[in-house]
């Protein structure tokens, strides 16, 4: 079994920057690819962005040049930097751990962020 939990959401002005956490355990040998997605009231759940196992990344285009996505050296926890935030990226935001062995995902609880303007 594998737990993420996220971390770092908040309140903050438009322009202003947040990082978000999301530190996997259990087992993590599983996991191939750790992405960001985030879900507005009355709208889909969309990625964000993503890393997989080789460290190649993928990004929305809504969020290109002002999101970077990165991980630690051990591989167990997943960081979002988010520069240049607006009042549309106000959502809740989830890691996902994703297991193309066996195609299980592994979702956390969310973080809420949200942009004022």
């Amino acid at each position: 079994q594998v737990q993420v939990v996220e971390s770092g959401g908040g309140l903050v002005q438009a322009g202003g920057s947040l990082r978000l956490s999301c530190a996997a355990s259990g087992s993590i040998f599983r996991i191939n690819i750790m992405g960001w997605y985030r879900q507005a009231p009355g709208k889909l759940r969309e990625l964000v962005a993503s890393i997989a196992s080789d460290g190649s990344t993928n990004y929305a285009d809504s969020v290109k040049g002002r999101f970077t996505i990165s991980r630690d050296s051990t591989k167990t926890t997943v960081y979002l930097q988010m520069n240049s935030l607006k009042p549309e990226d106000t959502a809740a935001y989830y890691c996902l751990g994703h297991s193309l062995l066996d195609g299980r995902q592994y979702w956390g609880r969310g973080t809420q962020v949200t942009v004022s303007s």
